[in-house]
């Protein structure tokens, strides 16, 4: 079987303010902005990757959901509970500045893992898990 990423989604409350993070912060392409039924769907991607796809989606993309399961969905995500993405990076101590410098949530300062990474974490303006990691030496 011969499978590859093609696409993840990342649940964001407020694209206006997701896009210039992913775009100028993270330094992601814009490469679809589609709106549907009062709902709007971004995708986003690294230049270095034109096969691979970040979809910034509502919380609930569904036009039909109910206002308790928006209220829950909003919830879940405030907490950073619905998704996360993991990068990786050649620096990931440079990578940690200048996301830090942009004023995001940082999680976690980069570390050495125990399961042979450097990695960092931040929350994205939407409240999702941002992991940034390289092979240690």
């Amino acid at each position: 079987m011969d499978i590859s990423l093609s696409q993840c989604f990342i649940a964001v409350d407020d694209h206006e303010t997701a896009i210039p993070f992913y775009r100028d912060v993270l330094g992601l392409e814009v490469r679809n902005d589609i709106a549907y039924e009062g709902m709007r769907w971004v995708t986003v991607g690294s230049p270095s990757q034109p096969d691979v796809n970040i979809v910034l989606e509502p919380p609930i993309a569904d036009p039909n959901a109910t206002q308790a399961d928006k209220d829950a969905a909003a919830q879940l995500l405030a907490k950073g509970l619905l998704r996360g993405v993991n990068f990786s990076t050649s620096d990931v101590d440079a990578t940690f500045e200048t996301i830090r410098a942009a004023g995001a949530d940082v999680l976690q300062e980069p570390m050495d893992q125990f399961y042979g990474v450097r990695d960092c974490a931040f929350r994205d303006p939407a409240g999702n898990m941002l992991r940034f990691s390289q092979p240690r030496a």
